[in-house]
């Protein structure tokens, strides 16, 4: 059983291995050393990854990965992706060509407003509390002013501050809804900081505020992304038919939320693999996205299909909060690298980039589902990963993945042919 310990932050790195080790770890040498391999030999680099979190003890790396080809407005794009699921790059990488040839994706921003909002409970009357807060709303907004005068310069800033009566859904509960233009950053510090000084100024007698933070559902900075063509360039063989079961795939996941949920985590692969590799934070963007999809009050798709006048169309419009400046998009080697390879987007190309990744998903997934089911290709990865898991060498693994063209994978089978190949 593992023992607490006290003052753990101050120990140093060989020191928090150690106790590590000495309580948890069955082989404590085993243990260090699989820490220390994966540590940086850039004693510099080492330590800006040190101080990006506490405590750390060594790094977890992700597969970097690039999906080459995609044609987004005109202009051709490999897209880096972080992700450690199979299929995921490969998938995307196809849909890229398949729709290189068929003029490409389409992306728009439809809007950028972000949202904070400062909590806080009133028991008295609201037209006393409504009147206080139109005397005073020049007053917030100048409170920040300190704060604001960069990203003015930027183009950014506050947008509007309004009084919400929430009281119907929690006793004595109000907000200020304030809204935002964060330019090329994220703003998640710029909206916080505008929050608290607001919540400062118009605290007084009667109100009492509980807390002022940013919400990471922001509906209103939305994206497109669309690909459309006609039908006979749809699929090789039957093109129509299945045209109409892909369009039938989309509409099952508005109807059903079990399936629902499982048709945006597949968008999400796509999305969440590029907000990640540029330094993004994908948690914020993967909660507002699971939000945005039950806006009706029903959990429902993020993409929408149609066959209209012998064309299909496929589309998504999906919240994304994203920054190509500040946070650990300029920290990060890799992330300042992603935005590179991207040709350095502002933050609204970067939105267009990334709704496409997700609707690329989404599209490979359904093409898949519809047609050869989503096995196959999820199969010959997850061989391998049996492979390299039984420490198969090159030779065997040329013989056994060879061997189970066509055929169904599993551990046991892979390995007793991996047995018996090294039997004989």
């Amino acid at each position: 059983m593992g023992k607490t310990v006290s003052g753990f932050s101050k120990l140093s790195k060989k020191e928090k291995m150690d106790w590590l080790a000495a309580n948890f770890f069955k082989n404590e040498q085993e243990g260090i050393a699989t820490l220390e391999q994966y540590f940086n030999k850039n004693s510099k680099l080492q330590q800006l990854h040190d101080e990006f979190i506490e405590n750390t003890i060594s790094n977890f790396y992700v597969p970097y990965a690039i999906a080459p080809n995609f044609i987004i407005n005109g202009k051709t794009y490999a897209i880096p992706m972080a992700i450690e699921e199979s299929s995921v790059v490969a998938a995307a990488s196809l849909v890229a060509k398949f729709w290189s040839k068929r003029g490409g994706f389409q992306a728009k921003v439809i809007g950028t407003t972000k949202v904070g909002q400062v909590h806080f409970m009133y028991s008295g009357d609201f037209e006393n509390l409504s009147t206080y807060f139109e005397s005073n709303k020049l007053k917030l907004i100048a409170a920040t002013d300190a704060i604001t005068q960069n990203m003015k310069k930027r183009g950014g800033g506050i947008i509007d501050i309004e009084l919400k009566d929430k009281s119907t859904e929690l006793e004595h509960y109000y907000q200020l809804h304030v809204t935002f233009e964060t330019a090329d950053s994220m703003g998640a510090n710029f909206i916080n900081s505008c929050l608290e000084a607001i919540a400062k100024a118009f605290e007084t007698e009667g109100i009492e505020v509980v807390m002022s933070i940013l919400s990471n559902y922001v509906p209103e900075c939305l994206v497109r992304a669309e690909v459309s063509c006609a039908i006979e360039d749809f699929f090789e063989e039957n093109a129509s038919h299945y045209a109409q079961k892909f369009v039938q795939a989309v509409a099952i996941a508005n109807a059903e939320p079990y399936r629902a949920v499982t048709h945006n985590k597949g968008i999400m692969n796509g999305i969440d693999a590029v907000v990640l590799a540029t330094g993004n934070d994908f948690r914020a963007v993967a909660a507002g996205a699971h939000a945005y999809a039950s806006k009706s009050g029903k959990y429902k798709s993020l993409t929408q299909a149609k066959i209209e006048n012998g064309k299909f169309h496929f589309w998504i419009e999906i919240p994304l909060s994203l920054g190509t400046v500040g946070g650990l998009t300029k920290l990060h080697p890799l992330a300042k690298l992603s935005l590179e390879i991207l040709q350095q987007p502002n933050a609204k190309e970067l939105m267009e980039i990334i709704a496409v990744a997700g609707l690329a998903q989404n599209f490979a997934a359904l093409k898949a589902l519809t047609t050869t089911g989503i096995q196959q290709g999820h199969m010959k990865m997850h061989l391998m990963n049996i492979l390299n898991q039984l420490e198969a060498n090159v030779h065997e693994k040329k013989q056994i993945v060879k061997l189970f063209t066509g055929q169904t994978v599993t551990h046991n089978a892979v390995a007793k042919e991996l047995h018996d190949l090294r039997t004989k």
